[in-house]
């Protein structure tokens, strides 16, 4: 199917969260206790969580838990936004690189034509982070793969980063087209399994899986408004400078008003 996933006005979930102003702090690294670090301009402390703002205007953050911070430390001098462990040590002493999460992130996202927001929502839904991680039921790594679904996607190595990421963001894929790019129905199907979507006709009467869906459209939703109204402010700054360039230097207050926020109906895709 080419249908790429994009979503528009209208949606199934209505946006959920305010966005205020903070101000700019020289980059940083915050070092997790699971070995990764995760490179940010600058940080909101939530209480039990501390937002990362990975890029300069605010529009993409991770949320991590504030308990999972080991400590922070001053980033490199690179420009690059990474996220990934740091230099260590293998079995045959070779020096491993950092992995750089955000990059394999967009490249699956890339391939599968789906928004590199999304597929982070669902991996912070899914392991925060943790490359390692292992629910009860056995589903590991970034996106909490199944050992039979690593399988059926071609995924040898559940605790390989970039193959986790890749079948992860290809399942998720197969599934919006499966449920005609219904997102709730994907991310029910994601947590609970197509059989019990079909089963109930949409998400499961289960509360872990109401509650995965609606943190996931949730985060997803705050990364998009906080996306939006850093375009709204760009435009308004733009248009304010060129009528105060009309004006002979002096500036229109009327065109220095920021456009009023706007809200979607719902969170469904197009």
């Amino acid at each position: 199917m080419e249908q790429s996933f994009k979503f528009g006005a209208r949606a199934t979930v209505a946006l959920l969260c305010a966005i205020v102003a903070f101000p700019c702090f020289a980059a940083e690294s915050a070092v997790l206790r699971n070995g990764f670090s995760i490179r940010y301009e600058r940080k909101r402390d939530m209480g039990i969580i501390t937002r990362l703002y990975v890029n300069a205007d605010g529009s993409s953050f991770v949320d991590v838990p504030t308990a999972e911070i080991d400590h922070i430390e001053a980033a490199g001098d690179d420009a690059t936004l990474a996220v990934g462990k740091p230099p260590s040590q293998s079995a045959n002493n070779r020096t491993t690189s950092p992995i750089d999460l955000s990059g394999l992130v967009a490249s699956a996202s890339g391939a599968y034509r789906l928004d590199p927001d999304l597929v982070n929502s669902v991996i912070s839904a899914e392991s925060g982070f943790n490359v390692r991680a292992v629910s009860p039921k056995g589903a590991r790594g970034l996106m909490q793969l199944m050992p039979q679904t690593a399988l059926q996607l071609g995924v040898q190595n559940t605790f390989d980063p970039q193959a986790n990421v890749e079948g992860g963001t290809r399942y998720l894929r197969e599934l919006l087209e499966r449920y005609n790019f219904d997102l709730i129905k994907a991310l029910a199907a994601y947590n609970a399994g197509p059989e019990r979507v079909e089963q109930y006709g949409g998400i499961p009467p289960y509360y872990e899986t109401k509650a995965y869906v609606a943190r996931i459209v949730r985060d997803y939703n705050k990364k998009k408004l906080a996306q939006k109204k850093g375009e709204q402010t760009s435009s308004s700054m733009k248009t304010s400078a060129g009528n105060r360039t009309k004006a002979g230097g002096k500036a229109n207050p009327a065109a220095s008003r920021s456009p009023a926020p706007q809200e979607s109906d719902s969170e469904r895709p197009q």
